[in-house]
């Protein structure tokens, strides 16, 4: 190789690693300013809302002095953005306060039940995505088909019926009526203290310790809720799919390989759904997203010891360090799961990697 030919290597090479540093640049801002603005938020929404976090640590009744004295402590005597400021610093050091509601330090509750909804929600994208997919494929195939208007249906009735309700009906069926599943609940006291806790997922405890009975048990309770959260996240994920393949099969390299004398199994299949499955890991990855800071409602109807009743219950007790604290853990894995999302669309999407 010529001395030419070496400086233009080198030349590309510094280019391609220039392009590397600004990519990787670029990605680090976003995350820093997108976590910036969710700690903006939940700072100023704790500012505005109509409760006195000072009085609820002591009591309407305390001493004048005892609630100034607590006041200056928890730095709600200083300036605005001074009070921002220490609230970031102790944000970054997974300091959420004390909760009012279970005297506990926020993070360690977070800790207690946030593995309860990542299970449902888990449960839930595995059978959303699972069958959503798969529904989605085959109403684009069958278009205007009675598939297709069945999924469209099907699509139509997730987004419309409230799942508070659904949920609600699923427990007088299922639970009440047929005795299919377990009712409300995680685990049922007979098994609660049999079983050693060590990750936090029910499910995976059991197994581990070989506690079928209460596995069995422990999937009951969490077969219906799942189920629910599984069927709305199957609505949006067969809706967008089914758009998906619908433009892939429009596409001129099918035109291609239908007269190549392809199965159209191998056109739909191995195809058209792996350039379709491009923008559609981004839309399962917020769905489960959304079915992990969504999950409320349904927590709350079949009394799931997740997340979400977590921070309902200390709504309603005016409980605003927990409050403020799983919502920053929520938001921060919304941001984490859509950047990892942006990331493997550039991992399976090869035209992004030429800009």
């Amino acid at each position: 190789m010529n001395s030419a030919s070496q400086m233009t290597a080198a030349s590309q090479g510094g280019v391609r690693l220039q392009r590397a540093f600004k990519a990787a640049g670029s990605f680090l801002i976003v995350i820093l300013l997108t976590y910036l603005g969710l700690l903006a938020v939940t700072f100023f929404i704790g500012r505005v809302m109509p409760v006195d976090p000072v009085l609820a640590i002591v009591g309407d009744h305390a001493p004048e002095h005892v609630i100034a004295r607590v006041r200056e402590e928890l730095g709600l005597n200083k300036p605005l953005w001074q009070q921002f400021i220490i609230y970031m610093n102790k944000v970054l050091h997974g300091d959420f306060g004390t909760s009012v509601l279970t005297s506990n330090p926020v993070m360690q509750d977070i800790k207690r039940t946030f593995p309860a909804t990542i299970e449902l929600a888990t449960l839930g994208i595995i059978l959303g995505a699972g069958i959503g997919v798969p529904l989605g494929v085959w109403a684009a195939v069958r278009r205007g088909g009675l598939v297709d208007q069945v999924v469209r249906v099907v699509g139509l009735i997730g987004y419309s019926i409230p799942i508070f309700w659904l949920g609600l009906m699923g427990l007088v069926l299922f639970y009440a009526k047929l005795g299919w599943v377990a009712g409300p609940g995680r685990i049922d006291v007979s098994y609660e203290y049999s079983v050693k806790l060590v990750s936090g997922f029910l499910l995976l405890d059991t197994a581990r310790q070989g506690e079928w009975e209460a596995f069995g048990n422990v999937l009951s309770h969490l077969i219906l809720p799942a189920s629910l959260l599984g069927y709305f996240a199957l609505a949006y994920i067969s809706r967008m799919t089914r758009s998906f393949m619908l433009n892939e099969l429009a596409q001129e390299y099918v035109v291609a390989a239908r007269a190549k004398g392809l199965s159209e199994v191998r056109i739909i299949w191995r195809h058209a759904l792996r350039n379709a499955m491009v923008p559609l890991v981004t839309v399962i990855a917020l769905s489960y997203a959304g079915l992990l800071e969504g999950s409320v409602l349904t927590e709350t109807v079949f009394a799931w010891p997740g997340l979400g009743l977590y921070i309902t219950n200390s709504l309603q007790n005016a409980d605003m360090n927990a409050v403020l604290g799983g919502t920053i853990v929520v938001g921060s894995i919304f941001i984490g799961l859509n950047l990892l999302s942006d990331l493997l669309y550039r991992v399976l999407d090869p035209r992004t990697k030429a800009r």
